[in-house]
């Protein structure tokens, strides 16, 4: 899909030589892979000490060999 960007000249040299890229293209797809990773483990983190368990839950047990 083509899109046309207003993006910051000064920000995207940097983050292409930060990445280490060849292209502007692969720093953009880059930038928001990374992006999206990192709200998802936000989402990931604000669910802990939010998560209750079974009282009776025996992780131990279900580590048994058989």
């Amino acid at each position: 899909m083509a899109t046309n960007l207003a993006i910051d000249d000064v920000l995207l040299n940097t983050a292409l030589t930060t990445g280490g890229l060849k292209t502007k293209k692969d720093t953009v797809t880059l930038a928001l892979r990374e992006f999206i990773q990192r709200r998802r483990a936000e989402d990931i983190i604000s669910l802990f000490h939010n998560v209750e368990y079974a009282p009776n839950y025996n992780y131990k047990k279900l580590r048994r060999r058989k």
